[in-house]
C-alpha cells in the first residue's frame, strides 16, 4: 500500500483530523455511562500520542452504534472522551457538534498539543451516504487527514472516504498501518504451511473470503454453524443444527473445488435446546434428530490442534461454536490457545472478527499471538482482496 502515513506529515501547529474507530461497547449503571471494552481506543493511543508530541491539534471524529442520522443521546460520544481522558492524561475536550460555527471555534481555541472529540459522525445523515456537502464541511477543519479507523475503512463514508479526497494530504495512521501491513502479509507471500480458520454462523457471510484463501492457504478450518451446511451439503445429518437450507449447493462446490484443503468437524457437542444449562452429549457423524450442534468436539479439537501448529502463519476468524455459552465455548477458547502456542513456536498469527476477538481476549491470550485486527468486516474484505474505500482515498506517496 504505497499511501502517505502519518510519519510523511508535518505536524507541528497544524490541525490534524483523526478519523478514529471508537465504535465501543458502553455499560449503563446507576444513571451512568461508561466504556465496557476500550481496546478500540487503546489501539488509537500511538497515533494520538504522536500528533499531541509533535505538536499538533488531534481533531478525533468517530461514528458509535447505528443512530440512523439522527441525534440520539443513548449513541453519544462523552462517555468515550472521559475515557480517553483518563487513558491520555492529558484534556479532552468534547464538542456536541460534529461541524459547525462551535467546532471552528473549538478548534481555533485549541492549543498545540490539545485533543478534543466531535461528537458521533453518524447523527449527521450526509455520513453513511457521503454527503460530497458533508466530507468538504469535514475538510475545513483541517489542515491534515488521517485515517486511523481500520474497523470502519470497508465503508465509502463523509468521514471515511469523502473527506480523504477533499484534504491537502491524507495519509495513515499506525493502528491502520499495522493493519494493512499485517494482513497483506497473508496475501503476499505468507510463509508455509498456511493455516485459515473460519467459524461463525452463515457461509452465506463468508463465500468471498473463502474463494479468496483457499487460494492461498494449505489448510482450510471450518467451526461454528456454517460447517453445518457444509456437512449437511456432503449427505451428513445434522439434526436440528443450524444450516443454510439455500446455501447447500454452493457449499459442495466450495468443498469439492478444494481439492481436500478443507477440514470439517468429525464430532460435535450437541444439545436438545440453544441453552448453556441444556444436557450435552457428544457425537461422531451424525447428528440424531431433535439434537444441534453448538461446538466443535474433542476429536476435532485435536485434529485442528495438530494441524495449527504444524503451521508458519495462521488467520483466525469467527468462532467454532456458541462461544457466549460457557458450556459451549472450548473449542473456540482451544483455538485461542493453540494459536498462543504456535506463536512461540515461531508462526505468524493474525485474529480478527468480534466474536474470535473476545475469546482470544477472554482466554488471556490477546497479547500472545502476532496481531489482532480491530476489524471483522473490514478484515474479510481485505482477505477477499477488496479494494477498502477508506485506505485507497488517501493520498498516494
Amino acid at each position: 500500500m504505497n499511501k502517505l502515513t502519518l510519519d510523511d506529515l508535518t505536524l507541528k501547529g497544524q490541525r490534524v483530523l483523526v478519523r478514529v474507530d471508537f465504535n465501543v461497547p458502553l455499560a449503563h449503571e446507576n444513571g451512568t455511562t461508561t466504556v465496557a471494552d476500550d481496546t478500540r481506543i487503546r489501539a488509537a493511543l500511538p497515533t494520538i500520542r504522536k500528533i499531541i508530541d509533535s505538536g499538533g491539534k488531534a481533531i478525533l471524529i468517530s461514528h458509535l452504534g447505528r443512530p440512523k442520522g439522527e441525534v440520539n443521546p443513548k449513541y453519544s460520544l462523552a462517555p468515550v472522551a472521559r475515557h480517553l481522558q483518563q487513558l491520555l492524561g492529558v484534556p479532552v475536550r468534547f464538542v456536541t457538534n460534529t461541524v459547525g460555527p462551535a467546532v471552528r471555534e473549538a478548534i481555533d481555541n485549541m492549543p498545540e498539543g490539545g485533543v478534543i472529540l466531535l461528537e458521533n459522525t453518524r447523527f449527521l445523515p450526509g455520513e453513511t451516504k457521503n454527503d460530497p456537502a458533508l466530507a468538504a464541511e469535514l475538510a475545513a477543519l483541517a489542515d491534515v487527514y488521517v485515517n486511523d479507523a481500520f474497523g470502519a475503512a470497508h465503508r465509502a463514508h463523509a468521514s471515511t472516504e469523502g473527506v480523504a479526497r477533499k484534504v491537502r494530504q491524507a495519509a495513515m495512521g499506525y493502528l491502520l498501518k499495522r493493519e494493512v501491513e499485517y494482513l497483506s502479509r497473508l496475501l503476499e507471500a505468507p510463509d508455509r504451511p498456511f493455516v485459515g480458520v473460519l467459524g461463525g454462523a452463515k457461509v452465506s457471510d463468508k463465500i468471498g473470503v473463502i474463494q479468496s484463501l483457499l487460494q492461498r492457504v494449505d489448510h482450510l478450518l471450518i467451526g461454528g454453524a456454517m460447517s453445518y451446511t457444509f456437512l449437511k451439503a456432503l449427505g451428513m445429518q445434522t439434526g436440528a443444527s443450524k444450516v443454510e437450507e439455500d446455501r447447500l449447493e454452493e457449499a459442495r462446490a466450495l468443498y469439492d473445488a478444494a481439492g481436500g484443503k478443507i477440514m470439517l468437524p468429525s464430532d460435535h457437542v450437541i444439545a436438545p435446546a440453544f441453552d448453556n444449562d441444556a444436557p450435552q452429549q457428544v457425537v461422531a457423524g451424525d447428528i440424531p434428530d431433535g439434537q444441534m450442534g453448538l461446538d466443535i468436539g474433542p476429536a476435532t479439537i485435536e485434529a485442528y490442534r495438530e494441524v495449527l501448529l504444524d503451521a508458519r502463519t495462521i488467520v483466525w476468524n469467527g468462532p467454532m461454536g456458541v462461544f457466549e455459552m460457557p458450556n459451549f465455548a472450548r473449542g473456540t477458547l482451544a483455538i485461542a490457545e493453540t494459536l498462543a502456542e504456535a506463536t512461540r513456536k515461531g508462526a505468524l498469527t493474525v485474529v480478527g472478527g468480534g466474536d474470535s476477538v473476545a475469546a482470544i481476549t477472554q482466554a488471556g491470550f490477546a497479547d500472545d499471538v502476532s496481531h489482532v485486527s480491530t476489524g471483522g468486516g473490514a478484515m474479510l474484505e481485505f482477505l477477499e482482496g477488496k479494494t477498502l474505500p477508506g485506505i485507497a482515498a488517501l493520498t498516494d506517496k
